[in-house]
């Protein structure tokens, strides 16, 4: 199965670890902290450059999202058929 995050990425969706809000999960300094590393080591791939809403952690890299977590859970269930 597979996961549209906006733009032309399409990721597998075995590989996601977690999709987070932007806004709830950078409020706390460790998230702060573990995004700036994975931007300092090129893990980062920004579907976009619109302003972000999400990002998904996979074991790949971390992708942010123009697309809110809402609309993506909502991808999600649509491809498992929920």
């Amino acid at each position: 199965m597979f996961l549209h995050l906006g733009g032309d990425v399409v990721i597998n969706s075995k590989k996601i670890i977690g999709i987070f809000d932007m806004d709830t999960s950078t409020v706390n300094k460790a998230t702060r902290d573990y995004l700036s590393k994975a931007e300092k080591d090129k893990k980062i791939i920004y579907v976009n450059y619109e302003l972000p809403k999400s990002f998904a952690v996979t074991q790949d890299g971390i992708y942010v999202s123009p697309l809110n977590t809402a609309t993506l859970l909502k991808r999600t269930r649509q491809e498992q058929g929920l």
